[in-house]
């Protein structure tokens, strides 16, 4: 009796076992026509670190995580006390090179009224020499008179000179403390969406080191994994949809903007073990911008779903990937 028990309920999980297999089957045998080859892949955004050029204290970060930001928006303030105190300093030296430039060529042109003077002088000293009425010593002083007079005119013009290089110097110092305090004001390079806040007010950072970190919706994009044979039959700006798990009745446009030229192993969050073992070449389909920008809102990375790629032009989509979605779906 227990053996035909143990029978009937080998029987019925085989039944089972069947059953299971055959929906799997049947669920997955949905084949793309042929033109068309698909990958899976998950919705990616390029990251953006927000980092002051120089160390300092963070004043202000106007931005939360999850917060969608404009370009050119103001995210972080460093503080700038010092700077400022520098820049002033810098003001100063400035009026102080422009002062000493303006006595310098007040004292040219004292030292050029010398040296004409010296020039007449020897004029005269050389007629009055040809004529026996003075004596070569006299002459010899009248010479070394203008030629000391020319020298300290040089002298003079070269400190104007020195002059314009301190202002020059002051300013370029001033330029580069104004340059400072400007970059002080961290904005939004691209519209994004905030995913880290990496530091508060008042806390110290390096230069360079980040305060927040942004998703570039500018460049959404999902990265699949096709095997050779597939990957390289795609070309460049080669039409695609991507259907989303989340939003599995509707496709998105896309474009094919890369197709990597070394092959590699799939990333395990992407794939399944068997497709993993294979070597296969990374592509990335990207979502327009003007798609982005209309539901910009609405955009989230890390959905999964999958891309199918168009080889050629002249095949005609499948209906399902036609299929858009409607704009009353996130009123």
């Amino acid at each position: 009796m227990k053996k035909n028990v143990r029978a009937i309920l080998i029987v019925v999980m085989l039944l089972l076992a069947g059953a299971a297999l055959y929906i799997f089957v049947s669920e997955d045998s949905s084949e793309l026509p042929v033109g068309f080859v698909q990958g899976n892949g998950r919705i990616e955004a390029e990251q953006v670190e927000i980092a002051p050029t120089f160390a300092g204290r963070v004043a202000q970060v106007l931005a939360a995580e999850g917060h969608l930001v404009a370009v050119g928006e103001l995210l972080v303030e460093m503080d700038t006390d010092e700077l400022s105190a520098a820049l002033d300093r810098a003001k100063a030296e400035v009026a102080l090179a422009r002062q000493a430039k303006a006595e310098a060529e007040a004292v040219v042109v004292q030292r050029e009224s010398q040296q004409r003077r010296a020039a007449q002088e020897l004029e005269r000293a050389k007629a009055l020499l040809a004529g026996q009425n003075i004596s070569m010593t006299v002459f010899e002083d009248r010479e070394t008179a203008f030629q000391v007079a020319d020298a300290v005119l040089g002298a003079a013009k070269a400190r104007v000179a020195t002059s314009d290089s301190q202002i020059a110097a002051a300013e370029a110092e001033m330029r580069r403390i104004t340059a400072q305090i400007e970059d002080a004001s961290l904005v939004a390079p691209m519209p994004g969406r905030v995913l880290y806040r990496l530091a508060e007010p008042g806390e110290v950072v390096g230069a360079g080191e980040p305060i927040l970190t942004l998703l570039s919706l500018e460049n959404v994009y999902m990265d699949v994994y096709l095997p050779a044979r597939e990957a390289g039959l795609l070309p460049i700006g080669a039409e695609a949809r991507i259907v989303l798990d989340a939003l599995p009745d509707f496709a998105i446009p896309a474009t094919v903007t890369f197709v990597s030229p070394e092959a590699q192993f799939t990333p395990k969050q992407v794939e399944t073990l068997s497709e993993r073992e294979q070597l296969v070449f990374r592509v990335r389909v990207r979502i327009p911008e003007d798609l982005i920008a209309e539901r910009i809102e609405h955009v989230k990375t890390g959905l999964r779903g999958i891309a199918v790629i168009r080889l050629s032009s002249g095949r005609v989509w499948p209906e399902y990937l036609e299929r858009r979605i409607p704009p009353e779906l996130f009123e």
